[in-house]
């Protein structure tokens, strides 16, 4: 992570410069402004009115002795007036540039991070996304972004604000009267202590709120997204109470990090009620003496607050530095994944040719195979079958052919060519792969289809779904083609769902095409059509389906009977059938059912 991503922060600082240096010079600008408007009034009523020495450089007294002088300038108060005025405007003026500078900074850092990490994000090896939660990456792209996007937008010119108020209040206050500023920096020790201490917690229990956040979000997705399922079953209070769990340990957490900011700004308010106590006190004491004037009172009591103000705040700034340093954490957590290696000398031949395991073993833990030592050979432009048990390695082997994981021991060749020496985006630009549970999109229908080629004609797109058997319930479906698909499919029943993401396989120039179990959900009937359709259209596709369904399988040029990880039995279905073996069983079952379905149905 710290090779790839070294200095992120300093990084989007970098590429924001100009912006957030016109932010700093208005910045300037503002705080100056802030500093001279009680000089201006200390002034008035020091020198014009009561005729003591001047606080103002000589270049101005002498432009004042050009007007008239002190007296001038005390019948003419209206210029002092107007003055003042023009500072205020002059700082609203800024003002606004400092606050757009900032905010275009902040949204160029919201819209950097957001596309790295998208971006990132789809590059991913496909094992990262195997493992990781789907309500948390929501929440670092989106929550976690928006903290470090508000801390470089907002925070970070506050860090120069208070520096610069600081060193200002202290030299003027200094060169005004050195016992009084000391008095005035009594419990300034004490809040700068209380603060770094502020920081150290918040950065602990603000991470601890960030993941519990991220938690409940996964919650809440998972919940969303499987919604049918969940009442289906009538899961309903089980999943209330799932989220009620997550949710009160986030308030929870919540709350201890919301009771320390309430503990910081209780007790930094004593204090700077307490030390403005004691500046005001000690004023007025040295007023009577006689050691300040009227001017100084004023600019004391003026001071303090733009002293103790900036260090008070401190707290606030340091806790949101905190929390932006969590969650870019957080962010760098996933940037930090190492892409798939792009592979410069990677090759792109034709995959035309015979797919073969040769003593392939592979699993996904170490010490445990899900494959072990396994050898076949799937003939160029053929269809082959797969049958075997749930967890018998079948979808793993759909897995390797797309290299979506590397083979660890043997080899697999495509057309002689080893699998790991082929680009694995060219690879899967060619091989289509229809899943059980297909993933459709939002959108219409026919924008589903057509969405794996953006130079798709009306024809293509018909073609595509009359061999998937899907054009009759799209034409019988309320827009026909411009029917919107519910989230995730969530308006179609399985076996549309199906039969659209067939179609919108069927729109690719596929080498090599995979049903992994993706007629279940279709009747017979359909299944025959679609096989049939697929037969016609795909004369030299290789061809791999995996299936419980013998009906489905028993056309294919070749099975595949997996068990445990390992081909048990291959041939075609006249020769399977009369073998013991998983296949003859199955074959029994299925047939015995469908004559019994028969004769329940004619009697």
């Amino acid at each position: 992570m710290e090779q790839r991503y070294p200095h992120m922060m300093r990084k989007l600082i970098r590429d924001n410069k100009w912006h957030l240096i016109a932010a700093l010079l208005c910045t300037v600008v503002t705080v100056a402004i802030e500093f001279i408007t009680p000089v201006l009034l200390a002034e008035t009523l020091d020198y014009y009115l009561q005729g003591k020495p001047s606080r103002m450089p000589g270049f101005v007294n002498a432009w004042i002795d050009s007007l008239g002088g002190p007296a001038f300038m005390a019948r003419n108060l209206w210029i002092m007036g107007l003055a003042l005025v023009g500072l205020n405007i002059l700082s609203g003026v800024f003002g606004y540039g400092k606050g757009r500078a900032q905010a275009v900074a902040g949204e160029n850092v919201s819209l950097t991070l957001r596309e790295s990490l998208y971006s990132h994000i789809q590059n991913l090896p496909f094992s990262y996304h195997v493992k990781a939660e789907t309500g948390d990456l929501v929440q670092r792209c989106t929550s976690d972004v928006e903290t470090v996007r508000r801390f470089l937008s907002m925070q970070l010119m506050q860090v120069v604000n208070a520096l610069l108020a600081i060193t200002i209040a202290l030299l003027y206050m200094f060169g005004e009267n050195v016992k009084i500023t000391l008095i005035s920096m009594i419990m300034i020790p004490g809040l700068f202590l209380f603060a770094w201490l502020f920081f150290r917690w918040v950065i602990k229990n603000f991470r601890l709120s960030d993941e519990a956040e991220g938690k409940m979000s996964a919650v809440l997705q998972e919940n969303l997204t499987g919604v049918r399922v969940v009442r289906a079953f009538g899961q309903q209070e089980y999943e209330v109470e799932k989220f009620e769990k997550v949710s009160a340990d986030f308030r929870k957490k919540t709350f201890k990090l919301c009771n320390l900011l309430a503990v910081y700004w209780a007790t930094s308010d004593f204090l700077s009620m307490t030390q403005s106590m004691l500046t005001l006190l000690a004023c007025v004491y040295f007023a009577i003496q006689g050691e300040i004037t009227v001017g100084g009172l004023i600019i004391f009591t003026t001071y303090i607050w733009k002293l103790l103000w900036p260090i008070r705040q401190l707290g606030r700034i340091l806790s949101d530095a905190g929390k932006s340093k969590v969650a870019m954490d957080r962010i760098q957590e996933i940037l930090g994944v190492p892409e798939e290696p792009e592979e410069p000398d990677a090759k792109k031949p034709s995959l035309k040719g015979d797919i073969v395991f040769d003593h392939v073993s592979f699993g996904y833990a170490e010490g445990r195979d899900v494959l072990s030592d396994m050898s076949f050979t799937i003939p160029a432009g053929k269809t082959v079958a797969i049958l075997g048990a749930t967890g018998s390695g079948k979808s793993t082997v759909v897995h390797l052919i797309q290299r979506l994981f590397d083979v660890e021991r043997g080899e697999i060749r495509i057309g002689g060519t080893p699998i790991n020496e082929i680009d694995r985006h060219y690879l899967r630009s060619r091989v289509g792969l229809v899943l059980q549970e297909p993933f459709l999109y939002s959108k219409t229908l026919k924008e589903n289809v057509a969405i794996a080629r953006k130079d798709a004609t009306d024809a293509d797109i018909d073609r595509a779904v009359t061999d998937a058997a899907a054009k009759e319930f799209i034409l019988e479906s309320d827009k026909g083609f411009d029917t919107l698909v519910g989230e995730r499919g969530v308006t179609l029943s399985g076996g549309q769902k199906q039969r659209v993401a067939i179609a919108r396989t069927l729109m690719k120039d596929n080498d090599i095409l995979i049903f992994d179990d993706s007629l279940s959900a279709v009747d017979t009937e359909t299944d025959a059509q679609i096989r049939a359709a697929l037969k016609k259209r795909s004369r030299d596709t290789t061809t791999l389906i995996i299936s419980h369904r013998i009906v489905t399988l028993s056309q294919a040029n070749l099975i595949l009977v997996m068990e445990d990880g390992k081909v048990t039995q291959q041939g075609t279905h006249e020769e399977l059938i009369h073998q013991p073996g998983l296949y003859s069983k199955i074959f029994n079952i299925q047939t015995a059912l469908e004559e019994e379905f028969k004769a329940d149905k004619t009697a």
